[in-house]
């Protein structure tokens, strides 16, 4: 009666079920109140937090196991927070960012047994499309409630699968981009074009405070399956307002010719060149009798390794209780956030910095891995399970690959009397693969036999490229910022800059961060008489503020992280040692707009008390943001204690890519990563235990 009679009320019904939002049932309770006594004390019965029956029968939500208080949301659980979330919203229409676990208590998590109960929350961001700001529910999944709704106006939700196909119906509307497109011979038309959303950042004239803006590059399809990145349309870009959804400004700098080379990668167009110089035999991996480590829903165990695999929507795979032996050594470990900024001043190309993590997200760009291309040998898959923007479940089949690789010798000598011992290494790998516009991120975490744990990013893909009249280079500019990789087709110079999130747990929470130095007396002081001696010192960062450092190559600085209520066989606290391997320096300006949104990439290493809100380092929301509301160059400014502290390290790496020829069209792997080596964990080599191998598992001579 209320649905027909009063469709005003946002009354939804579907076969068996109705469902008010809590704005259409304060409505109908108010309606109900002028009507019979019985209607009065049934609309009083309502309640705002009641639990819908699901939208979707049981069966058409797949049921996946959750054993462990880590786990991820499974589907049924992401599709009861979609439901709880709609019906607590008095709006209509709502779009998910993201629905993912809230973290347990730690205490939960390390009380935790198999078949013991724990608590299931989850958190949802959400927004409306025509409204500026976001929302968060938390949601507490074995009650059925919703515990906390908040409202941020400052808050842009990251880009998604809406935003592109926004684009493309408000690109196809407008006169100005269709003009634009006419000057240079082409039609709007999205079989021949591509269109690449950019955040726009946060410039001055933006009006960022009243617009959500989306900075647009063009390229040229020659045919379904080209290389589109051969054939930029440069000299033209647009902004696309999310809230209004239309074009509301066309750049149009300068006319360029369109490259017209094509350079394509795809094997059918390569295939007359296969094998055409060199022919590889079969190399094959076999483990007859299957891996060496064990998978329990999402807990591996190998070796003397034991580790949780999570996932998040931002950050992708997240690693959680890492132990040895036993003996915890990280509560967590993942990749929180990553910025490419690009070198160029030329036309809007200034612009481009984006935030593959916080603005784009790696959890909703991985891959589905194949077996035998992606990952060799005995492989075990994990699924991802994420939330679609009208927050139903959706599978990436797939989405982590484990598996355990040769790894060289592990330790080996020879005696004087010619008598040698040798053992062999191998290491456990955990890795993910994600794709983010033009380029492609692995991310793999090797766990070695010695207690070390490394992390490798390998980067693939495609070169952003900009188009520039052959041999001329980027106008007044020429190749000053980047190099041309074919005629016409330029790439710029940038950085792929990383942060990993380590909150550590050396034999337990209580923690401490050591900066190391090598330092050297004067040649022909008593402390160096002979110009040889040399030492270390060691400075414990008793605070955030005095723990947001940078690596110091005279120094060979590294840094240790100890628990000072823990002591070794030798009387020393036992500790793990990270080296700043791969950290660079960051070549934007940090008092430039896009710098100030950048600034934790001013240090190579942050270090701040744990606290469980604070997951990004650049922020909660970066996209449009302008640096200044959230983050660690804020988190600091408390300057909390660090000495004996449950602690998480922010450690900075990154690629400083200066574009070659060999990029181009499909870029090799190059990697960086770090590594964390146990320094005093143990009492001696961990590895004396590991047996010589067999003659069997031999290579045989060729």
């Amino acid at each position: 009666l209320a649905q027909i009679t009063f469709p005003h009320l946002l009354v939804y019904t579907v076969p068996e079920y109705l469902i008010l939002t809590a704005g259409g049932m304060d409505r109908l309770q108010k309606l109900c109140r002028h009507l019979s006594p019985a209607a009065t004390a049934a609309a009083a019965s309502l309640d705002a937090t009641h639990v819908p029956k699901p939208l979707h029968p049981a069966e058409e939500v797949p049921d996946v196991p959750v054993m462990h208080p880590l786990d991820p949301l499974s589907p049924k659980e992401i599709d009861l927070v979609r439901q709880l979330v709609s019906h607590r919203a008095d709006f209509e229409v709502i779009i998910f960012e993201s629905v993912e676990l809230l973290g347990p208590l730690k205490t939960e998590v390390r009380g935790w047994a198999p078949n013991k109960p724990f608590s299931r929350k989850a958190r949802a961001t959400f927004f409306q499309r025509s409204v500026m700001g976001c929302y968060e529910a938390d949601v507490d999944l074995r009650e059925h409630k919703v515990l906390r709704w908040q409202f941020n106006e400052q808050a842009r939700p990251r880009i998604t699968m809406e935003d592109i196909n926004g684009l493309y119906t408000a690109a196809a509307k407008s006169d100005a981009l269709k003009a634009a497109l006419a000057k240079r011979g082409l039609k709007f038309d999205p079989q021949s074009l591509h269109l690449e959303p950019w955040p726009a950042c946060n410039f001055p004239g933006d009006d960022a405070a009243n617009r959500s803006l989306l900075n647009t590059f063009f390229w040229q399809k020659l045919e379904p399956e080209d290389n589109h990145y051969a054939h930029p349309i440069e000299g033209l870009n647009c902004f696309y307002d999310r809230l209004k959804r239309e074009i509301v400004e066309v750049q149009d700098h300068e006319v360029i010719p369109i490259p017209q080379i094509r350079s394509n990668y795809n094997s059918h167009y390569n295939q007359a060149s296969f094998g055409s110089s060199y022919v590889f035999k079969p190399l094959e991996i076999s483990q007859p009798d299957g891996p060496s480590f064990t998978v329990t829903n999402r807990v591996i165990a190998w070796h003397k390794w034991s580790v949780h695999v999570g996932w998040r929507t931002k950050e992708g795979m997240v690693l959680s209780d890492i132990s040895f032996d036993g003996r915890p050594i990280l509560y967590e470990a993942c990749i929180a956030e990553m910025v490419v900024p690009y070198g160029s001043p030329h036309n809007a190309h200034y612009r481009k910095s984006v935030f593959d993590i916080g603005e784009a997200g790696f959890g909703s760009t991985v891959n589905s891995l194949k077996r035998g291309c992606d990952c060799k040998g005995s492989i075990h898959y994990l699924d991802a399970w994420l939330s679609t923007t009208r927050g139903q479940p959706k599978k990436i089949d797939n989405a982590v690959c484990v598996h355990e690789e040769d790894h060289s010798i592990l330790w080996k000598h020879t005696d004087s009397a010619g008598h040698v011992e040798v053992r062999r290494a191998r290491r456990l790998v955990i890795s993910s693969i994600h794709t983010v516009g033009n380029y492609e991120y692995g991310c793999y975490w090797y766990f070695m036999m010695d207690g070390t744990l490394e992390f490798e990013m390998k980067a693939t893909g495609i070169i952003n490229t900009t188009g520039v009249v052959p041999g001329k280079g980027q106008g007044k500019h020429g190749n000053k910022y980047g190099v041309e990789v074919s005629p016409g087709v330029f790439g710029i110079h940038h950085q792929h800059l990383f942060t990993a999130k380590l909150n550590w747990a050396v034999d337990g929470d209580s923690n401490s961060v050591v900066e190391v130095d090598t330092k050297q007396d004067p040649y022909g002081s008593d402390g160096n008489p002979h110009g040889n001696s040399w030492y270390v010192e060691e400075t414990v960062l008793k605070s955030e503020q005095k723990a947001a450092r940078n690596k110091n190559d005279a120094t060979m600085r590294f840094w240790k992280f100890i628990n000072p209520k823990k002591l070794n066989a030798m009387g020393f606290p036992t500790g793990y040692k990270l080296d700043p391997t791969w950290s660079i320096r960051n070549m934007t300006v940090p008092e430039s707009p896009n710098g100030q949104r950048q600034s934790t990439y001013f240090n190579d290493l942050w270090v701040t008390a744990y606290d469980p809100e604070r997951q990004y380092p650049c922020g909660k929301s970066i996209h449009q943001s302008d640096g200044s509301h959230d983050g660690l160059a804020k988190w600091i400014k408390e300057d909390r204690p660090l000495v004996g502290q449950d602690i998480v390290a922010w450690y900075n790496f990154g690629l400083h890519h200066i574009t070659r020829l060999e990029d181009y069209p499909v870029q090799p792997v190059t990697s960086v990563g770090f590594k964390l080596h146990p320094v005093g964990f143990f009492d001696r080599n961990p590895c004396l235990d590991v047996p010589p191998t067999k003659d069997g598992e031999l290579a045989r001579d060729v």
